[in-house]
């Protein structure tokens, strides 16, 4: 049986369901095991020590779309995959999509049939690509696509707009009951020259099932928002800030599942050691964790200082521990996972798991060499073990990494886009962009090439304790 999350196994869900799935629901079981095993490996080590290779699935080889014939990514033999999504294609209200793809998950099945909802990453002012009823701010130009894929026969389906009119819409994440929470990573404002109609910042639901309300949730801070992880237990929800000096939090919503009806938002601290960015923080490292209330969740700027760090200022002013660049942010069976992308003593990328049982924080892995991993960005658990994680460093070939159960590392793709008119007359190398967005559900992988703008389903012959 599995032993990590199934972050592709939500449930068939009714119109307008708001209550918590159960947590077997949400969980694939024993999903502890891995990040203990993980844990034992990784324990004790010391900054620069090399970390464990593993083979994975063998040498990477030219791969060969099967939508559109071109050879976008390398992968081990016997993989394959199908390209969807373009920037520029025509969605099912005859807009284009838009670009600049982000974080996504699967939100839910029927009868084999995935519905995902992907983030786009676009912070310019130009306007709303959702229809006025799914938009927040008209003159906005971020916001959600809802894209179908049928499992069965592994074909795309479709796609619509499903949020308009936000900006920087990052990354986020999946619900135990059926919803995406997309988080802008942006606090442009209303006024001062700015065409935009309103305050940006803040985390957005998006359902399922397309009805969406698209007002933020204020009570979740107004901060350059990351990702969300949600504890299916205690509906707590969980949340990283890109920012070079950072904080990490978390949502207690009055009514756990119900989070426009408000809550608290806390920052954590960790005794004993508030700087966890740098080199002072051996690989292997736990800390007991408190959490400190922020009072005022929509201070996004200093008064005086009139800078992006007024929610952030209240956690650290009160001791709050400082990361460097948090991003993706996901939950395993009473653990948050958590990446820095450029955390540690070479500045090349940290993962922190956070024991909600134990309130305890532990550095699990620092990347030591570039070779070996360069900026983890965005995470997925693979429903056989294991972890992925997006790059997003200074590669010329921008790679998708595999973290077996026992602790190695092993590269599983690298992108090689170069394009010249074949899509929607997109021209350009595109090989240093990075990958984003990744999720699985079952046999299949969903992942994105950030710029030009690809969603990509990857299959093949995957193995337990690998991903």
């Amino acid at each position: 049986m599995s032993n990590l999350l199934k972050t592709g196994a939500p449930r068939k869900l009714q119109r307008g369901q708001a209550s918590l799935l159960n947590r077997r629901d949400f969980l694939g079981l024993g999903a502890a095991a891995t990040l203990s095993l993980l844990g034992q490996r990784l324990a004790h080590g010391k900054p620069g020590k090399p970390i464990p290779k593993s083979p994975g699935f063998g040498p990477l080889v030219p791969a060969t779309d099967l939508t559109t014939g071109l050879p976008l990514i390398d992968l081990p033999e016997g993989f394959s995959y199908r390209s969807f999504g373009w920037t520029g294609d025509r969605m099912t209200n005859g807009k284009p999509t838009p670009a600049r793809h982000d974080g996504m998950g699967v939100v839910l099945e029927q009868d084999g049939i995935l519905t995902l909802l992907r983030n786009h990453e676009i912070w310019t002012e130009t306007g709303s690509f959702a229809p006025p009823e799914l938009t927040y701010d008209r003159k906005a130009g971020g916001g959600v696509t809802r894209i179908r894929f049928d499992s069965n026969r592994g074909e795309w389906l479709d796609s619509a707009p499903a949020l308009g009119g936000t900006m920087t819409n990052c990354a986020g994440g999946v619900t135990p009951w059926g919803s995406y929470l997309s988080c802008e990573e942006d606090l442009s404002s209303s006024g001062y020259g700015s065409k935009l109609k309103r305050n940006h910042g803040y985390v957005f639901e998006v359902d399922a099932l397309g009805d969406t309300q698209p007002d933020p949730i204020k009570d979740m801070g107004r901060f350059l928002h990351e990702a969300c992880a949600v504890d299916p237990e205690s509906g707590f929800v969980y949340m990283t800030e890109d920012n070079d000096t950072s904080g990490f939090y978390r949502f207690l919503p009055d009514t756990p599942g119900k989070l426009r009806e408000g809550g608290r938002l806390q920052m954590l601290k960790a005794r004993d050691n508030s700087r966890l960015r740098t080199e002072s923080v051996p690989q292997g490292s736990r800390f007991d964790a408190q959490w400190l209330d922020i009072s005022d969740p929509n201070l996004a700027h200093q008064r005086r200082t009139h800078n992006s760090m007024g929610v952030f200022m209240q956690g650290y002013n009160d001791g709050g521990a400082v990361f460097r660049r948090g991003e993706g942010c996901i939950f395993a069976n009473g653990k948050v996972v958590f990446a820095c992308t450029t955390g540690g003593a070479y500045g090349l990328g940290q993962i922190w798991a956070y024991d909600t049982k134990e309130e305890s924080l532990e550095l699990i892995l620092e990347s030591p060499d570039k070779k070996q991993l360069n900026h983890p960005d965005n995470l997925a658990l693979s429903p056989r073990g294991g972890l992925l994680l997006c790059e997003d460093g200074g590669r010329n070939e921008q790679q998708l990494v595999g973290m077996s159960e026992g602790g190695e590392l092993f590269t599983f793709s690298r992108n090689k886009v170069v394009l010249d008119n074949q899509v929607n007359g997109i021209k350009g190398d595109f090989r240093a962009s990075e990958w984003c967005g990744a999720t699985f559900h079952d046999d299949w992988l969903f992942v994105n090439i950030q710029v030009p703008g690809i969603s990509l389903a990857i299959t093949g012959p995957w193995k337990d304790g690998l991903i």
